[in-house]
């Protein structure tokens, strides 16, 4: 699976932004997908999952009720909908994806298999 992410770009504090990240090679509703972002000078951490199926999503709690993770399996693309936005979401977001189905859905790396690029989201105060 190759994972492309997009969507960052410069927002001010408040908006909104909804970033993307597209799978191809394989079907993606196999997989649990997440979103991690790495802060300049900060180590990566976990932003919010979502099961193979779409029942179960778990989000970290600096981002809980701001964010929403979806997914769409018909254009193989899960999304991020990210709302008031503060300067310390700037970041750059990663998108990743379990191997299977069968792996925890879980907030370490280690539980993603396929990763994409990255996209910049910069939030001006």
């Amino acid at each position: 699976v190759q994972l492309q992410a997009f969507g960052g770009g410069l927002v001010q504090a408040g908006g909104s932004l909804r970033l993307s990240c597209a799978a191809s090679g394989r079907a993606l509703s196999d997989s649990h997908v997440a979103w991690f972002r790495e802060a300049p000078g900060k180590e990566r951490e976990f932003v919010t999952a979502v099961s193979w199926n779409g029942a179960t999503s778990y989000d970290a709690v600096t981002v809980k009720g701001r964010f929403t993770i979806s997914r769409d399996h018909a254009k193989n693309t899960v999304y991020l909908q990210m709302n008031s936005l503060k300067p310390e979401d700037t970041a750059v977001y990663y998108c990743a994806a379990s191997q299977t189905r069968f792996a925890r859905l879980g907030r370490s790396e280690t539980d993603y298999f396929y990763w994409g690029q990255g996209t910049l989201v910069t939030v001006s105060s």
